[in-house]
């Protein structure tokens, strides 16, 4: 492989502090150079005049559906769309069919991934046995395994008891069990934040307390353990107020949100419109300030995707009978930059960083930098190009997005995975 500079970019690298012009050297796949105005000396000269270039992002929240329903997607669609939307590195979590709960379909997933050679994939186990919330997995297993930590998503570990043991068990491997936060009870056949919207409608309401009830209930499970606890894709003010706490007390408590909770409202939902139903639901514009301020605070680590792509005639059903979830992987970047980085609220660096080093080192993965022999997983990204969100250019199988038609600026315009462009 020849060597391939990087030349008159920009680059943004917040594990080393570098935000500024550089050019990155990338040889036999790994970075060997970052500094101002290098010469060819005779590799492969790639301009980057006017681009960003960053560390390859990294997402802790994909649903890839294979093994199982790979009608939804496949590794390889949703590798594809990772790439598209400048995820090198992404983490595929465990509701498939059946559950990723053993050994056997880590190594599916890891084996198909390899093969395909797109984006790197990391696994998330499950916690419970087929996710049923009933018996704890074989930790030990799934963690030699590879998995990056445990999680029951798309259904909370509403057992306290078994989020405890849980916490200990994990503990001994250093890694986080990721929850779903949500109180079953309270949840109930709710559709949509419980609140005017709802009630307008006549649809069932989730309170915000169904998530922070259950935030509560796993920090004091922290507290008692000194277990690690990662909260998946936050949605409520509330929630945010009671992580901050636990976090100046020093408890290992870390968190995620996604960009369309960071952009959207309740009132997407208008006349039952599906594309706007995801879990936890999309709740009032109090809430999404509280998710902002948490994120530009540091009291939430990182910025995932949640990518959940369905089929047409899953998410074309009644709003009450369509699936909850939506397709992430594509808009992230652009959404994320029109409702943080335009109005000022986070720097482009700022966003970079919980886009890549944050949520590498919550997944302790060797991602998220452009240090001098990392991997040369790269992403290139024109911070002025404007473009029309169109769910029938995605490469996802799911197409479906509360974003369509919205113009946006900041486009990923190559995406290089061991210093090769694999840009779908």
């Amino acid at each position: 492989m020849p060597k391939l500079l990087l030349k008159g970019g920009h680059v943004m690298d917040p594990a080393n502090k570098r935000d500024g012009a550089f050019d990155v050297l990338i040889d036999d796949g790994k970075i060997a150079d970052v500094q101002p105005a290098m010469a060819a000396n005779g590799a492969q000269t790639l301009q980057v005049k006017g681009l960003l270039v960053t560390p390859g992002f990294v997402d802790l929240h994909t649903h890839l559906r294979e093994p199982g329903r790979e009608d939804k997607e496949t590794i390889e669609t949703g590798c594809q769309a990772a790439l598209r939307g400048g995820f090198t590195t992404i983490c595929a979590m465990p509701n498939t069919t059946p559950a990723i709960d053993q050994r056997g379909i880590v190594d599916l997933i890891q084996r198909e991934a390899q093969r395909l050679n797109l984006a790197r994939v990391a696994v998330v186990g499950a916690v419970t046995k087929g996710r049923e919330g009933k018996e704890l997995t074989d930790f030990g297993e799934l963690f030699d395994a590879g998995c990056i930590g445990l999680s029951d998503d798309g259904a909370p570990v509403a057992d306290a008891f078994l989020m405890r043991r849980g916490l200990e068990y994990a503990k001994l491997f250093g890694r986080p069990l990721i929850q779903h936060a949500e109180e079953p009870a309270l949840f109930g056949q709710g559709v949509m934040h419980e609140g005017l919207v709802s009630t307008t409608l006549g649809l069932a309401g989730i309170p915000s307390e169904s998530e922070s009830i259950m935030v509560a209930r796993d920090i004091a499970l922290a507290a008692l353990t000194g277990g690690w606890v990662h909260f998946a894709h936050l949605s409520s003010a509330s929630s945010v107020d009671l992580i901050r706490q636990a976090k100046r007390r020093g408890l290992r408590v870390t968190c995620e949100v996604t960009p369309h909770h960071l952009a959207l409202t309740e009132d997407v939902v208008g006349e039952f419109n599906t594309t706007a139903k995801v879990n936890p639901p999309l709740r009032t514009e109090a809430d999404r300030q509280a998710l902002i301020e948490g994120l530009r605070d540091g009291t939430i680590d990182c910025i995932a995707t949640d990518h959940a792509p369905h089929t047409d005639w899953e998410k074309s059903a009644d709003f009450d009978a369509a699936p909850f979830g939506i397709s992430g992987l594509e808009t992230a970047l652009a959404v994320c930059a029109e409702v943080l980085v335009k109005p000022g609220l986070l720097t482009w660096s700022q966003l970079i960083e919980k886009l890549t080093v944050k949520p590498a080192t919550i997944a302790q993965l060797p991602a998220g930098t452009l240090s001098v022999g990392a991997a040369a997983d790269l992403t290139i990204i024109d911070p002025q190009a404007a473009w029309t969100i169109e769910p029938k250019s995605f490469v996802s199988k799911g197409r479906h997005t509360p974003f369509a038609g919205r113009t946006v600026t900041g486009k990923v315009v190559k995406t290089l995975v061991g210093g090769v462009e694999r840009l779908a």
